[in-house]
């Protein structure tokens, strides 16, 4: 029972990662990970 999801950047709102995660008992993920764009660490969170 896992999904994939897209992980957008909170700065320049580009999708940049994409995941999975389990569909039962998550909320919305909020990993901090590089974005290429802005060429810093922001955190990125999950879009569909």
């Amino acid at each position: 029972m896992r999904i994939k999801v897209q992980l957008r950047c909170t700065e320049c709102k580009s999708k940049n990662y994409s995941t999975t995660k389990n569909k039962r008992n998550t909320s919305k993920l909020e990993l901090r990970k590089f974005c290429p764009k802005c060429g810093k660490h922001v955190i990125h969170k999950e879009s569909k």
